[in-house]
């Protein structure tokens, strides 16, 4: 497509979002369910077809030359096919956040106010390779009310394509406008632009994506973003820790799995506990392969101990890795610890391993991230372990939503007021 019939395009698509989130936005709860749950049979009984599609793009992205972690991702297993249709199950199972009121409360006037949960209206979602994030999205806006308008990476088109008809085919099936989930059904990166471009048909972009596709999307959108770049995440052990609970739980923020954006890429330890701390954890790391870049404490520390570790420079603060590596800094108490974080972490998840409760509580008021913990693992900062059921991404933002956005998350709040004919004076 030339720029002109892709802005063309877009504004279509745009047009009939709108017009289907006033559909959705006032559709029964059962409704809502009842997609869902159709698109989940749906699912299962086109595995086959599903499975031959995404064959296509697995093809592509061998042919690519893209390596075997980026084609895993795009895979669509039995297993991967049977989650998704699960997925949206489990959406269907959760409360429906529209319309439920709050602090309703008389006025001296006799007027009674209060606020009620509302969609958002229309969710623009741009996401890379995984293809089952197109159900995951598509599944959590149904519920909450809102229409969305999907853009997924040229990667993963064919798997994304006939997922979609899916999900419209559930939406039909309850009496939903099929054009509350739409794909954008072009490859143009231009697209993207016009649709970030659209405030007059979009309400909030939700990028879910590396680091350069989110930068892109929070530069040139001028709809509100949902976003966060980075998951520099922190855990401090206190000179007050447990030393068996501060060892558990220091591995597992970082060795549990290396890729999600809530795992520890940094560990600060105060100078009081890392002789005794750092020895058998630095063991732990290095038999399961994790590579240590330290501090000189550090490194001293571990080289006594027979282990490597290689000089931690400031580019090792700033960096999420995703990967086996791990930067170390031995600092003298919290207030060092926390100004550590606040010069170099992303507000991501940041955690605490202490039994001071003072220390804790200080942690907990001072550190400002979305994610703030106290002798846990920086691991259970998802949608799943917050009870939230299911999540659309991580909120590094301080407006409207923050941390793991769930179903609350995909929507807002007006004020309602109940009167007897009370008029002001």
């Amino acid at each position: 497509m030339n720029p002109i019939d892709i802005q063309v395009y877009v504004t279509d698509i745009g047009r009939r979002a709108r017009e289907a989130s006033r559909h959705t936005a006032r559709a029964a709860t059962a409704a809502k369910d009842a997609a869902l749950l159709a698109a989940a049979s749906a699912i299962r009984r086109e595995a086959a077809t599903l499975a031959a599609e995404n064959a296509k793009d697995l093809e592509a992205a061998r042919s690519a030359g893209h390596d075997p972690a980026f084609v895993d991702r795009l895979a669509l297993t039995p297993k991967v096919i049977e989650s998704m249709a699960v997925g949206l199950e489990q959406i269907a199972a959760l409360p429906d956040p529209v319309g439920e009121m709050s602090d309703l409360r008389f006025r001296p006037s006799g007027i009674q106010v209060g606020k009620m949960r509302v969609p958002l209206g229309v969710i623009g979602i741009v996401y890379e390779s995984r293809p089952n994030v197109t159900i995951d999205a598509a599944g959590l806006c149904i519920k909450s009310g809102n229409a969305t308008i999907l853009r997924g990476g040229s990667e993963a088109i064919h798997s994304n394509r006939a997922l979609a008809v899916l999900i419209r085919e559930g939406l039909e099936h309850a009496g939903l406008p099929a054009d509350a989930v739409q794909l954008i059904d072009t490859t143009d990166r231009a697209a993207v632009g016009a649709l970030i471009q659209s405030p007059e048909f979009v309400d909030v972009i939700v990028p879910r994506g590396g680091k350069s596709l989110i930068e892109r999307i929070s530069k040139d959108a001028r709809v509100p973003v949902i976003k966060h770049l980075d998951g520099i995440c922190h855990v401090y052990v206190d000179d007050a820790a447990d030393l068996e609970k501060a060892v558990r739980i220091a591995d597992n923020a970082k060795t549990q799995r290396y890729s999600p954006c809530n795992t520890m890429e940094t560990l600060l330890v105060d100078r009081g506990i890392a002789p005794r701390l750092l020895p058998p954890l630095g063991r732990i790391y290095v038999d399961k392969g994790v590579e240590l870049r330290g501090c000189a404490t550090t490194r001293e520390l571990l080289a006594a101990a027979g282990l490597p570790c290689a000089a931690a420079t400031e580019a090792d603060w700033a960096t999420e890795y995703l990967a086996p590596i791990l930067a170390i800094r031995v600092v003298d108490g919290l207030d060092e610890a926390m100004a550590h974080i606040a010069r170099w972490g992303s507000a991501h998840t940041d955690a605490i391993v202490t039994e001071d409760h003072s220390r804790a509580m200080r942690f907990l008021r001072e550190v400002d991230s979305a994610s703030v913990m106290i002798n846990a693992s920086t691991r259970f900062a998802d949608g799943f372990e917050y009870g939230l059921g299911a999540e659309i991404g991580i909120s590094t933002d301080k407006l409207h939503a923050r941390g793991p956005v769930g179903l609350e998350g995909l929507t807002s709040m007006k004020w309602v007021v109940f009167g007897s004919g009370q008029v002001r004076s």
